[in-house]
C-alpha cells in the first residue's frame, strides 16, 4: 500500500465590502458596483443583518456567475432562482474574494459554516 501526505498551503482571501443586492443590479458604468471579470473567486450571501449565510458558492468568472446568474438571473444558477423567489432581495448582501483555487476555498467556508450554524447554507444542498 503506497502512502502519499498531501500538504495545501495557507489560502489568503481579500473580501470585497459587504454589497447591497439592489446594487450588483445597475450597470458599472451608471453607479453601479464594479465585479471582477474573467476571475475566479468564491461568493457569500446573507441578509443585513444576520450572520448565516443563504449561500456560498464559487466561480470561474465572478461578475458572470454574482451579477448574471445570482442577481440578474439572466444565466441558470439555482440559488439565485430561489433566492428570487422566497427572500427579500432588499436586504441581502454579497461579497466576494478572487482566488486561482475557488473549490478548496468553497470547500473549507461550507466547512466552517456547518461548523458554527450545525447545517450548510440554506440555498446549498453539499459541497
Amino acid at each position: 500500500m503506497e502512502i502519499e501526505i498531501i500538504e495545501i498551503p495557507p489560502i489568503q482571501l481579500k473580501w470585497s465590502e459587504w454589497t447591497p443586492w439592489d446594487s450588483l443590479k445597475l450597470n458599472a458604468r451608471i453607479g453601479g458596483v464594479k465585479v471582477p471579470n474573467k476571475k475566479s473567486g468564491v461568493y457569500e450571501v446573507k441578509y443585513r443583518d444576520c450572520d448565516e449565510r443563504l449561500t456560498i458558492g464559487k466561480a470561474s468568472n465572478l461578475r458572470r456567475r454574482i451579477k448574471r446568474g445570482l442577481v440578474e438571473g439572466k444565466i441558470p444558477h439555482s440559488a439565485g432562482k430561489k433566492i428570487h423567489a422566497y427572500e427579500d432581495t432588499s436586504k441581502i448582501v454579497v461579497r466576494w474574494a478572487v482566488t486561482d483555487r475557488p473549490a478548496a476555498v468553497e470547500e473549507e467556508l461550507h466547512r466552517r459554516h456547518l461548523n458554527r450554524f450545525g447545517k450548510l447554507p440554506k440555498y446549498v444542498k453539499h459541497t
